[in-house]
């Protein structure tokens, strides 16, 4: 499974952005995808989580409320919808995907361990 995902930039606070992730290879409509952020000089944090056919979301706390992820299987493609950006969301996003129908989640976080497969990052810079 290769992934690659796009859609980041420069924004203002308050704004929106979605960003894309495109997969390629076998089997993708059975895995489960998530989406990771890294800041500069802070650790990786898992974000949001996608299930592969029961619906299952997952959201961190903070981006409960302002972000939204989906997938549309016909496309191979992931969505991460961020609206209200806070300068705080300023980092390099991640696509990943487990390899298997759902996403690790210990103690309320969202796991990259479990992740098997990553894309390349897209910068996400919030700034007036």
């Amino acid at each position: 499974v290769q992934l690659q995902a796009s859609g980041g930039g420069l924004v203002q606070p308050g704004g929106s952005l979605r960003l894309s992730c495109a997969a390629s290879g076998y089997a993708l409509d059975y895995y489960a995808y998530g989406w990771f952020r890294q800041a500069v000089g802070k650790e990786r944090e898992g974000i949001s989580c996608i299930s592969a056919h029961d619906g299952r979301i997952y959201y961190a706390d903070s981006v409960r409320g302002r972000f939204t992820i989906s997938r549309d299987n016909a496309k191979n493609t992931v969505y991460l919808q961020m609206d209200r950006l806070k300068p705080e969301d300023t980092a390099v996003y991640y696509c990943a995907s487990p390899g298997v129908v759902a996403c690790t989640v210990v103690n309320g976080d969202l796991s990259h361990y479990g992740m098997d497969y990553w894309g390349k990052g897209t910068q996400v810079t919030v700034s007036s």
